[in-house]
């Protein structure tokens, strides 16, 4: 039997739907837009203090309920805090109902500072008592507006009470902000430090200028200067009243007859004043002043003890009224500016406005570190802003000073950023916790020798000495003047132009306002012929003014005898310095000062360095104490010139513009003087500073010289002049040197003859060279060879 498989019938399939069908997308109906109402969100803080007013308005509502004599003693107990007592209670109370009395501990500080601040204020209010006040209540009205609780803190209503809530206060706002209470408290330190500065400025200030005693002095004397004023007016009023015959019966006989133009017996211009003949002056003299009239082109002198009178100051121009710059303000804001582009942080706290240059005293700022630190609620957790970011603050970590490297280092960008032609930096200002950086003024003033001569600070140096010479004015104004006895010698250098004839012209014309011949005189070196021979008719002269370089020598050793003379007189007399020979009673005639004034030292080395290099320095070592000073200029401030020996003995220096660091620290030891202006703008360095000090030198005029030299080339002082000692000065310049025909040969006679044989030629110029003399002995060796017949006059180059 056979089988056969009948195969499986499959499932009918469904049929497909078509593409179409399938991609076929239902459309949607748009959706409508639900339109809402705006919904106003309350702030968490607006909600505790919604919560807070609630409770504490419900719990009033039940304490009134309970009648009024709970009421009344709530109101007794703690006065108008009633409510915010109320409010507090039940904001403490729904806080403990929802956190536990564990939420309390966590913000202790809070509470605890909230309770004390509440205790304060009862404190506070219980000081007032509500007698007449609206708020006034029948339970609280025998006590305070504090309440009994209030009473209880302060105790009693005096100082004591006051500062127990004060403390209470206090206390209590520092433990309930403690961050703000320490910002309180930093800004507090600072605010004090800058009122106890200022307070040690003022009361410093006050002790510097004297102005208490200056103060008490116009109280005491104020009422005497006015009264003699008031005498003296109504004394001039009563003798303007009298007849002139009275006044011409008073005088003597001879004034009488001085007085009678009819007489003839008076001289041509001469008028008599009645006030000048009662005060027993001379015929035509002045009437306050005691001496004659001088012509009108002529200034009128001040009176002096002696037969020698001092010029007046109207010799001298009077100083240009100038103008302060304006823009110092914007300077120190771009100043401040510039400091802070280049990353040094400082401030402008001082402004010294000079005559060339202003000077701005500058603090150094803080290098301030800070770091990021993330904000926390008082639960610890970190606050973030809508976007979910945390937030964070800045929080200082360290503090320090702007070294003072970092500001001298931008000299040259300072004057690039303020458009300055150069600025320069003195770090530290000497008493001064500032950094002080000297800009030029855009137009300099001129510092005229009559302001500083008439300036109080002038005028009490010259009471202490007779050698005050006037130097100009410092960055701040103030007047510099210098004692010529107290430096002993002076060393002046700079470039040409710079404004070092006009210090010397200065510094002869200080000493010729305030000194007759028999005070002072002066011996004058001017190789160049052009700047101290105008002073040759001064009767101050020792000389007439040294031109020719070879008679410098002859006369330095010229000043050198007179050292030694006067050495000798102060060990006859028993004294040590010229001060106690003119103050002893052996002396009959007491010693002038000397000064001397070279202005060209460089030219004077070049023709015999040693010769002057040793009279100088053995001038500088042991003349102070004889009154003998130098007065020494160069304008060429190099190693050769201003030697080591010559800067050693002269401790005081002055220089002007130079044209390298090098010849700065020549003159100075220190840089600096290639940064000045020129025209008078110099550093002055004296002995008992540590850096030199920048000053506007005085300006004096070629007519300023000429009307003072004219002064004191009158005829009238011919017959005081003292005598001059032309004729010692030109003997020793034939005796000085070992080489003068009195002494013998030289010894160097024999190596100038050897050079000669070895040479075939010989000059002064190359025995200077070759046996290192100077030019004196030099030319006196060739003149010894010549008389010897060893050199002709061809030999010669």
């Amino acid at each position: 039997m056979s089988h056969t498989r009948t195969p499986l019938r499959e499932p009918p399939r469904r049929a497909a739907r078509p593409v179409a069908a399938r991609t076929q997308i239902k459309a949607r109906a748009p959706a409508r837009p639900r339109i809402t109402a705006p919904r106003f969100r309350i702030g968490p803080r607006l909600r505790w203090v919604l919560r807070l007013c609630l409770l504490g308005s419900a719990a009033g509502v039940a304490l009134a309920a309970l009648g009024p004599f709970a009421l009344d003693a709530i109101l007794s107990l703690v006065g108008v805090m009633t409510f915010p007592a109320l409010v507090a209670t039940a904001g403490a109370a729904w806080w403990v109902r929802r956190r536990g009395w564990r939420g309390l501990l966590w913000p202790w500080n809070r509470w605890l500072g909230g309770i004390l601040l509440a205790l304060g204020t009862l404190g506070i209010l219980a000081l007032f008592s509500p007698n007449g006040l609206v708020l006034s209540h029948v339970a609280f009205a025998e006590a305070s507006l504090g309440g009994l609780l209030g009473k209880v803190i302060i105790g009693a209503p005096d100082a004591l009470g006051t500062l127990r809530a004060a403390g209470l206060l206090l206390v209590g706002a520092c433990l309930a902000a403690p961050r703000q209470a320490r910002w309180v408290a930093r800004q507090g330190g600072r605010l004090a430090r800058r009122v106890g500065r200022s307070a040690w400025w003022l009361a410093r200030e006050v002790y510097r200028r004297r102005i208490l005693q200056r103060t008490a002095l116009l109280l005491v004397l104020g009422p005497v200067w006015l009264a003699r004023a008031v005498l003296s007016r109504f004394s001039v009023e009563e003798g303007s009243q009298r007849q002139p015959g009275a006044a011409d019966d008073q005088l003597p006989p001879t004034a009488v007859a001085a007085a009678d133009p009819s007489s003839g017996s008076a001289p041509d211009g001469a008028r008599l004043d009645p006030a000048a003949s009662r005060n027993g002056a001379a015929p035509g003299s002045h009437p306050d002043r005691g001496r004659p009239v001088p012509h009108e082109s002529a200034p009128a002198p001040t009176t002096t003890p002696g037969p020698w009178e001092s010029p007046s100051m109207d010799i001298l121009e009077r100083p240009p009224v100038e103008e302060a710059p304006t823009d110092v303000q914007e300077r120190a804001r771009a100043l401040e500016e510039a400091l802070a582009s280049y990353g040094v942080q400082g401030k402008v706290v001082a402004t010294s406005v000079g005559p060339a240059v202003t000077q701005f005293g500058v603090e150094p700022g803080w290098n301030i570190r800070y770091r990021e630190v993330r904000e926390r609620d008082e639960f610890g957790r970190i606050k973030v802003d809508r976007n979910g970011t945390p937030r964070v603050h800045q929080e200082e970590i360290s503090r320090t000073r702007v070294k003072v490297e970092r500001i001298t280092g931008l000299a040259n960008d300072l004057a690039l950023a303020l458009a300055a032609p150069s600025v320069r930096i003195e770090a530290p200002v000497p008493g001064k916790r500032v950094v002080g950086i000297e800009v030029p003024n855009p137009t300099p003033s001129v510092v005229s020798l009559r302001a500083v001569l008439e300036s109080s600070g002038f005028q009490r140096l010259r009471t202490r000495t007779k050698l005050a010479i006037a130097l100009g004015q410092g960055v701040s104004g103030e007047t510099v003047a210098a004692d010529l006895t107290k430096m002993p010698h002076l060393l002046i250098a700079g470039a040409t132009g710079s404004g070092k004839s006009v210090c010397l012209n200065s510094i002869v014309a200080s000493l010729l306002m305030y000194t007759t011949p028999n005070e002072v005189r002066m011996l004058m070196i001017d190789p160049k012929r052009v700047e101290m021979v105008p002073y040759n008719d001064i009767p101050h002269l020792l000389a007439p003014v040294i031109v020719d370089a070879e008679k410098v020598v002859g006369t330095l050793y010229f000043v050198i005898k007179e050292m030694e003379t006067r050495y000798k007189a102060f060990a006859a007399a028993g004294v040590r310095n010229i001060d106690g020979y003119n103050k002893s009673p052996k002396v009959s005639e007491p010693l002038p000062y000397w000064v001397v004034i070279i202005d060209e030292l460089a030219d004077l080395m070049m023709v015999a360095p040693y010769e002057v290099e040793k009279s100088l320095c053995r001038l500088a070592q042991l003349a102070r104490a004889t009154g003998i000073h130098l007065v020494v200029a160069t304008q060429r401030p190099s190693v050769d010139v201003v030697t080591g020996l010559i800067k050693a003995n002269f401790p005081t220096r002055i220089a002007f513009a130079v044209t390298s660091q090098v010849d700065s620290r020549t003159i100075l030891d220190v840089t600096g003087a290639e940064k000045l202006l020129g025209r008078g703008d110099m550093l002055y360095l004296p002995t008992d500073a540590a850096k030199p000090r920048r000053i506007q030198g005085t300006y004096v005029s070629d007519q300023e010289v000429e009307r003072l030299v004219a002064f004191w080339s009158q005829e009238r002082w011919q017959h005081l002049r003292p005598p001059q000692f032309t004729e010692a000065i030109e003997e020793m310049e034939q005796h000085v040197g070992d080489g003068s025909k009195a002494a013998g040969p030289d010894p160097l006679l024999e190596k100038a003859r050897a050079l000669y044989e070895e040479q075939g030629k010989i000059s002064a110029s190359m025995l200077q060279r070759k046996l290192r003399i100077g030019y004196v002995r030099a030319a006196r060796l060739v003149e010894q060879l010549k008389d010897e017949g060893v050199v002709d006059d061809f030999d010669e180059e």
